[in-house]
């Protein structure tokens, strides 16, 4: 039988199964994504068919990205072990009963149960996908292009679940944005056997169960404390939390170093490479999540869009990611990573300064436009900063180096909600309260929903003043957010960058280790 090589790294390169099998792959990583930004278009219709409280609300709302970024590393770790098909199938079984189960939901405790359940699923799917990408594309080059695709079909889940939400949501009940996800399940469950082949640490090692533990606790913590950052402000219960997290999370290390058979390998981390890769991925994503916090926001307060017309108008940034994505992997042959990764940094900054600097209540193009320029660059750093980590740590460890992956983004994505989301709140009621209006309500100055809200109560004339404050008001805080999103991409560029200047533009040598 003939092998297929690659004439300059004499590595296997991938078949038209493997091809395939990719294309399987990138499902779960697309619905995964989704699962997220989908529930916000839901959320309205579950607000008044199951009448939450506040405090119901806010778990059916935070529960699922809770739950996965706590338990990708110890699913990535559970993966090598057992084998990352394996896992991959088991996870698109609870996937796919926590949707039916969340589509049929008759109460707030039972949609929680169902999210919960959803992210367990979540978070064994993410991991896998890409820890099965690792094992399947050898060849550098092919890899880079499969991560490619794969960072395609992740980010754009977000940006396309707002827009199958609203699509289902005009014709059917809010079940149905759960339903969706069943036939992909089977499909997944069918063609996984045919198409991907199983892989895993062929040494068999042990699972860390006090490993797990400890990351699982010391990541519900970090995370659940930024969430608390995000919605209360600097408080105590928030700050003993995140005391208690990141004193977990030294133990945690501690062990890992100690342990006979680690569930991530800490040593990882002395690489620049995998620690410059991670870190891209962290503070990207924090920036990116600052954003896309008000994106849609300021498209339907501000701009008066409806749902769908929202996520439509935001389509164009599911290219920019598209392009930057292809861009990045097509450019990693002659250029080194740290290059690219600190150029792509750069255009997304240069995008957030502009947003920042030409934001007007009444622009909306403007602010497209330089999202979209944003994304591409992000597109340029997430493909190159995923290939890195899979391609630094030891194939064996595959799924352990696309959970930390993983997390980082997930965190990052808690950092950013908290961070930018305590300056936006922050900008908005400075302004209001500076620029208030004669008999406007104390409450109006909370959020812009809350003016919107207490606008639909008011006499015409002064009912149209509020919404003309709150809506400058709220564009001023987008602004501020998004000049503080850009300094914060400039410092990642220069740290990235410097961490991965000595990385080759070649990254792996026959054998298909990093160097």
């Amino acid at each position: 039988m003939n092998v297929r090589t690659n004439p300059v790294a004499a590595t296997p390169l991938a078949t038209v199964r493997q091809w395939w099998g990719l294309v399987v792959l990138l499902l779960p990583a697309l619905l995964v994504s989704m699962d997220i930004s989908i529930l916000f278009i839901a959320g309205p219709a579950l607000s008044r068919d199951l009448a939450p409280t506040a405090t119901q609300w806010l778990w059916m709302m935070d529960s699922y990205s809770l739950v996965v970024a706590a338990l990708l590393v110890t699913m990535g770790s559970l993966a090598d072990r057992i084998g990352r098909r394996r896992l991959l199938m088991t996870g698109s079984v609870a996937f796919g009963a926590a949707s039916a189960l969340l589509a049929f939901a008759p109460s707030p405790e039972l949609f929680v149960a169902g999210r919960v359940l959803l992210a367990v699923g979540a978070a064994t799917l993410a991991p896998s996908t890409l820890a099965l990408v690792r094992s399947m594309f050898l060849d550098a080059d092919q890899r880079r292009k499969a991560v490619a695709a794969w960072t395609i079909a992740f980010t754009g889940g977000a940006v396309l679940g707002p827009i199958l939400g609203g699509l289902l949501l005009e014709r059917f009940y809010w079940g149905s944005v759960f339903l969706i996800n069943l036939p992909v399940m089977v499909l997944l469950l069918i063609a996984a056997p045919l198409l991907i082949p199983e892989s895993k640490n062929p040494g068999g090692a042990r699972f860390d169960i006090p490993g797990a533990l400890l990351s699982l606790s010391s990541l519900v913590a970090l995370v659940y404390a930024m969430k608390r950052f995000a919605e209360h402000g600097s408080e105590p219960e928030a700050w003993i939390v995140l005391s208690g997290g990141l004193a977990l999370l030294v133990c945690f290390i501690l062990w890992q170093r100690r342990a006979a058979h680690p569930l991530i390998d800490v040593e990882l981390f002395r690489r620049p490479a995998f620690t410059g890769a991670a870190l891209a991925n962290l503070l990207a994503t924090v920036a990116m999540t600052g954003l896309g916090l008000l994106a849609f926001a300021l498209l339907q307060s501000v701009h008066g869009m409806s749902p769908l017309h929202a996520g439509l108008v935001a389509l164009p940034t599911f290219f920019g990611t598209a392009g930057g994505a292809v861009l990045g992997s097509a450019l990693a042959r002659r250029i080194r990573p740290g290059a690219i990764v600190a150029a792509g940094l750069t255009i997304a900054a240069a995008a957030m300064a502009y947003i920042g600097l030409t934001m007007q209540p009444g622009s909306v193009w403007a602010f497209l436009a330089g999202y979209v320029v944003l994304t591409f660059g992000i597109g340029m750093v997430s493909t190159l900063a995923n290939s890195l980590i899979l391609t630094t740590a030891p194939s064996e460890h595959a799924g352990a180096a696309a959970s930390i992956s993983e997390t980082a983004i997930h965190l990052g994505s808690s950092l950013g909600i908290a961070g930018f989301g305590t300056i936006s709140a922050t900008v908005y009621q400075r302004h209001m309260e500076d620029a208030s209006i004669p008999g406007m309500p104390a409450d109006a100055t909370g959020s812009i929903g809350a003016a919107e809200a207490i606008a639909a109560e008011l006499p015409g004339a002064q009912a149209a003043q509020l919404l003309d404050l709150a809506t400058t008001a709220f564009s001023h805080s987008v602004a501020a957010v998004a000049l503080a999103a850009s300094a914060v991409l400039v410092a990642a560029a220069i740290v990235t960058g410097t961490l991965l200047r000595r990385v080759p533009s070649t990254t792996t040598t026959t054998d298909g280790h990093a160097h």
